[in-house]
């Protein structure tokens, strides 16, 4: 039987350093299905907590199930089997309410379909954390999105919001562009009357002087042109203040343009990579077997499998990483030639700062020169650069990750699951970067919707 609709009224997290949101107030009908979104940090973790132990105390007679994004049991099973032992043991409880925490993470292509598909089964109420994007476009019908302080509604899915945003700031902006052509003209129409005046004003001077008539100057009609044109002004520029301060409060990813640096001979059509009957593992046990490919210098591709299958050994042999025992013919990049991100950016986690972690990436370049390119990747005050790897966000992580290798371009960039744990505007960022990258790269996703999004096209199936 359906739950009764939930009342929520004036909830309210803050940390330390901030407010994530306050007095949020809404229904939550049976059979919704709540897709919450907001930036890494933003306090949607925390929103489902609360929501629990609101829900718990306030309506006993409603059975709740929630999954965490971090499962600390099962040490034995990968974090799709974790996350799968979980749902498994939420669902047998028949919940009216399931709360999930970034589900999709960690989970290969066939556990993401099968997610799906429970989804779309499920006959409770939904309330789901995520960045994912096929999800939030396929399962969810409501959007909370936590944003300056607040959690703002929206009824629809991801793409929906999306469109909707950008056409309010189109609309926004045409009205700003209205504003301007307005406020042109009222500056226009004022020195032409103050031209007017001053002729006349000459004009009779001139027969003052010549005793043709007395004098009559009317001043009085200058200064009420130049109100009359003053007042306009000032209204206009409250418009455009009020506009201003709307567009300052949607929250659209700003735009990276990477300026990658790889020499056209460096580009050629002669396979950069060539297993033939590969075989790799760890001491005697062999993960990888009798596997071969080749990869084109240029090609985008993506390396798929079930969790386990070794996609990330794999990976370690391409590098020529010394844990990973390898046989058969492998012809590789050195490795000064590869380009490694990984979903926790640990090459950027330590105790240098961006411009330290910069210099030693480019030591040629000028301080100008550096930070102009931090700027593109959006590090532009001085607080951002001046700040430790150990200090950054996941977001900051990942941009700075980017500028790096964009400084420095590789000829192989290799990226392990780097969408996990993101929120949707640095997603966006990644995606912007990567569709500009001129080299071959190698992709462990399981997202089809960002490997589509980057331009690959070809796959190794483990």
């Amino acid at each position: 039987m359906p739950h009764k609709p939930i009342i929520l009224n004036n909830l309210s997290f803050s940390l330390p350093h901030k407010i994530c949101f306050e007095d949020f107030s809404c229904v939550i009908n049976a059979g919704s299905c709540i897709g919450v979104i907001g930036n890494n940090g933003s306090g949607k973790s925390s929103l489902l907590k609360i929501l629990i132990t609101e829900l718990s105390l306030k309506y006993p007679e409603v059975k709740l199930a929630y999954v965490p994004q971090i499962i600390e049991d099962f040490d034995s099973l990968s974090g799709g089997g974790r996350f799968n032992k979980m749902l498994t043991g939420a669902l047998s409880a028949d919940p009216d309410i399931l709360l999930l925490d970034e589900p999709t993470n960690h989970l290969d292509l066939h556990n993401r379909t099968s997610l799906m598909r429970m989804l779309d089964n499920f006959y409770g109420t939904l309330i789901i954390v995520s960045h994912d994007t096929e999800l939030l476009n396929n399962n969810i019908d409501i959007l909370w999105n936590i944003d300056n302080g607040k959690i703002h509604i929206f009824n629809g899915s991801y793409k929906d919001y999306r469109a909707e945003l950008e056409n309010y700031c189109k609309s926004l902006q045409g009205e700003l562009d209205h504003l301007h052509k307005q406020k042109q003209d009222v500056h226009l129409k004022l020195m032409q009357e103050q031209s007017r005046a001053a002729k006349s004003k000459a004009k009779g001077q001139k027969s003052i002087e010549q005793r043709k008539w007395p004098t009559v100057v009317s001043k009085a009609k200058a200064d009420r042109a130049s109100a009359t044109g003053g007042n306009k002004k000032s209204a206009i520029t409250a418009k455009r203040s009020d506009i201003a301060d709307k567009l300052d409060q949607i929250r659209i990813p700003e735009i990276i343009k990477p300026k990658f640096n790889l020499p056209h001979a460096e580009i050629t059509d002669q396979n950069i990579i060539s297993v033939t009957n590969g075989y790799a593992g760890y001491d005697a046990k062999d993960i990888i077997k009798n596997i071969s490919f080749s990869v084109a210098s240029g090609d985008h591709l993506a390396i798929t499998g079930n969790n386990g299958s070794g996609k990330s050994t794999l990976v370690k042999a391409i590098m020529n990483d010394p844990v990973v025992v390898k046989s058969g013919n492998w012809y590789l990049p050195k490795s000064i030639d590869i380009g490694y991100l990984d979903q926790h950016y640990k090459s950027v986690s330590g105790e240098k700062t961006v411009i330290e972690l910069m210099e030693e990436i480019v030591p040629e370049w000028s301080h100008s020169e550096i930070r102009c390119h931090l700027n593109d990747f959006l590090f532009r005050k001085n607080e951002e650069v001046n700040m430790q790897g150990k200090s950054l966000s996941g977001g900051e992580k990942a941009r700075l990750s980017l500028a790096l290798i964009a400084a420095k371009t590789p000829k192989l960039l290799i990226l392990d699951e780097i969408t996990n744990n993101l929120d949707l505007e640095t997603k966006e960022h990644i995606i912007q970067v990567l569709k500009s990258y001129p080299g071959t790269m190698i992709v462990i996703s399981h997202d089809q919707n960002f490997l589509e999004q980057i331009g690959v096209g070809d796959f190794i199936k483990l």
